[in-house]
């Protein structure tokens, strides 16, 4: 199952030691030096590593980041911490709370949004919640009850306030919302964000922390995302305003398959556990018409599926983990979808022969984008290996699921839990000690 390393009792161990050290008290860091706070998907994919450790706990994960929800319904990429300091840019150069109408009153938050995977980290809590007793069934189903308008509202806000065409695709108006932030689908979106000579003066924190220059965003491009954070605060962070005035705007059909699986799951959740039946009604009404919007935009021979520069309005075609967005909310013909198979376990991707492992690279190794040590640009993400292998489980697909679990678990073997790894060499990279990393190990060792 794993490579010479450390043995699955001994990984599960380390795994679940990592998160303890990572806790704040009510929500885990998602990385202790580098990612010193809380941020929205990870504590999703957190709450999904805690579950099988401790439903009480992981319920708390998934509270915390619920109470920073702002009035309009979204839920903010970053929480603050309280005390801790060390990231960049910080709530000082976000001031949601002073410019923002709909900010949360209690917690310092940021002003943009990441991937709606949440509800995935719910039907984990309640799945876990079924092995135990009587108590600990009641912790989960009193969580469901008392943030399901929570939940019905996040869904709410991004069917109607990120999609200001009807699309059925979620619009972005900064790289961050991604969760993929210099991902080369962002290059030519990026190219028209002109920062101002008005840009207020900054000094990076991350580059402190990973020293090689070859793993991170470089300055011009924190240049284009700070002057985003710029044009939002000038804004308002108002929603209606953003659709206008952001020179950075795209419709990220990866985020809108994870929204229409989302919705599924969350729909499926409130029939079994008998929330309003409008409510359900709605989320499966999201769910159809976003898999629509994603299905638009695929090759009809391979199925590969686009993003969609709004500014420029231009599709973007781009050979990263996002041709693979309708394999997480399906809809494909069956032959498209075999086609789109075959390409993700072909040599583009997964069986690329010079691979460590035969998991799926943020980028192609054969794209001329690639770049096997950057961020978004090459590496494999353990994170987004557990997503895919969640997806092919969902799906029923077991034996592809099974396979990116062992082959995930053998990567993560050397107990670094890393933030990404280089794929050819496996050498972990970015920050150590990465919680979402631990609770994808926790979660394939059951």
């Amino acid at each position: 199952m794993t490579n010479p390393g450390f043995t699955p009792t001994q990984l599960a161990a380390r795994a679940a030691y990592l998160l303890r050290g990572n806790d704040l008290g009510t929500m885990t860091s998602a990385a202790p030096r580098l990612y010193p706070h809380m941020w929205s998907w990870d504590a999703a994919f957190v709450a999904v590593g805690l579950a099988p450790l401790s439903v009480e706990r992981a319920v708390m994960e998934l509270d915390t980041l619920l109470s920073a929800q702002w009035k309009n319904g979204m839920i903010p990429h970053i929480v603050f911490a309280n005390g801790v300091d060390g990231y960049f840019p910080g709530p000082a150069r976000w001031e949601c709370r002073r410019l923002a109408a709909d900010a949360p009153d209690g917690p310092d938050t940021s002003g943009i949004t990441q991937p709606p995977v949440h509800a995935i980290a719910v039907q984990r809590i309640l799945d876990h919640s079924r092995r135990h007793g009587r108590t600990t069934r009641a912790v989960a189903e009193e969580f469901l009850n008392r943030r399901w308008p929570d939940l019905v509202r996040w869904h709410r806000w991004l069917a109607n306030a990120r999609d200001p065409k009807q699309s059925g695709r979620i619009t972005l108006y900064h790289g961050w919302e991604s969760g993929m932030d210099n991902s080369p689908r962002w290059d030519r979106a990026y190219e028209n964000v002109v920062p101002g000579a008005d840009l207020p003066p900054y000094r990076r924190a991350d580059t402190a922390i990973v020293a090689d220059p070859s793993q991170r965003p470089s300055d011009r491009e924190y240049d284009r995302y700070l002057w985003l954070v710029e044009q939002m605060r000038r804004a308002n962070y108002d929603d209606y305003a953003l659709a206008s005035v952001m020179s950075f705007a795209v419709e990220d059909v990866f985020v809108s398959a994870i929204f229409a699986l989302s919705c599924e799951v969350l729909a499926d959740i409130g029939e079994e556990y008998r929330q309003p039946n409008a409510d359900v009604r709605e989320l499966h009404e999201w769910a159809a018409h976003f898999r629509a919007g994603v299905l638009d935009t695929t090759d009809e021979r391979t199925g590969a599926a686009r993003d969609f520069d709004v500014r420029a309005e231009q599709w973007i075609s781009t050979e990263t983990l996002a041709m693979f967005a309708p394999l997480l909310c399906g809809g494909l013909p069956r032959q498209t979808e075999r086609a789109l198979l075959r390409l993700f376990d072909g040599p583009r991707f997964c069986g690329h022969p010079d691979l460590r492992y035969a998991l799926p690279p943020s980028t192609s190794p054969v794209s001329k984008d690639f770049r096997p040590r950057e961020y978004w640009r090459g590496p494999v993400w353990p994170v987004m290996s557990w997503l895919f292998s969640w997806v092919f489980a969902h799906r029923g697909w077991a034996e592809r699921a099974r396979a990116l679990r062992e082959e995930g678990l053998r990567q993560a073997a050397d107990g670094a839990f890393a933030e990404y790894y280089e794929p050819f060499t496996g050498e972990p990279l970015g920050s150590m000690q990465q919680s979402w990393t631990a609770a994808s190990v926790l979660d394939w060792l059951g």
